[in-house]
């Protein structure tokens, strides 16, 4: 009773005299959000960790666009300075190469302004992928609050270089934040390098804890690492590629 006639089977009802509601299933479009960090901390290392992000996001945006999944691209450093869709299919992805190309890392960060922007453009539920080396003073929980409070599937693509995350300095040295321009002079002995290493862990295992501990995913890229490896894996980890 109160189900639509206009459902019944009426071929099966011709054959058994019994009443059946045709069902249906429907398939709702897969929103991706990629939010790339352009700040200029991204500048650094060998590969720049600015390109590594950039052939992520250009391979994980194809696919995207091959499945025909809605794809929004935003480029953050202070603020989101650039944007690419909503788009989808693949006669897109040539507009969205050149989109990536244009990217250059300049000015700081600000991972609450940036995240806030884009989690207001969402519409319900997505998936957002965030590429970025995470430095940002302010920190980074109250940013990616933004992001679950506006129902997202987060998966983390922390990007770091090889010189960050083992760095080989000798000596009495000047380090300079590339974003703040402070300086500061160090002499780097073992005690400082094991400092740094107990540090550098910490910051990792913080963010992945916090992420993790909300129900998102968290994948510690290193740009030493090749980028085909580093976007199968994510496949692989949702199941995607088997």
């Amino acid at each position: 009773p109160g189900d639509d006639l206009r459902f019944l089977d009426w071929k099966i009802y011709g054959r058994l005299e019994r009443m059946f509601m045709k069902l249906f299933l429907e398939e709702e479009d897969l929103r991706v959000q990629i939010l790339l960090d352009a700040s200029r901390s991204m500048a650094f290392g060998e590969p720049e960790k600015i390109l590594y992000g950039k052939r992520v996001a250009a391979a994980l945006g194809y696919i995207c666009l091959s499945r025909m999944d809605s794809l929004t691209v935003h480029a953050f450093s202070d603020r989101v300075v650039a944007s690419f869709g909503p788009m989808r299919g693949k006669l897109n992805a040539a507009r969205y190469f050149s989109f990536l190309e244009g990217i250059e890392a300049a000015s700081g960060t600000s991972l609450l302004k940036s995240f806030k922007a884009s989690a207001c453009g969402g519409r319900g539920r997505g998936i957002a992928v965030i590429i970025s080396d995470f430095y940002d003073f302010a920190g980074f929980e109250e940013a990616l609050k933004q992001l679950f409070a506006a129902d997202y599937e987060v998966l983390v693509i922390h990007v770091l270089s090889r010189q960050e995350l083992e760095p080989d300095y000798q000596g009495d040295i000047r380090l300079q934040d590339c974003e703040l321009d402070l300086t500061t002079d160090v002499s780097m002995g073992k005690n400082v390098r094991d400092l740094y290493a107990r540090t550098m862990t910490a910051f990792c295992n913080g963010l992945k804890s916090h992420v993790v501990g909300r129900g998102g995913s968290y994948l510690l890229a290193s740009t030493e690492n090749p980028f085909e490896r580093l976007v199968l894996d994510i496949l692989r980890r949702r199941g995607i590629v088997r």
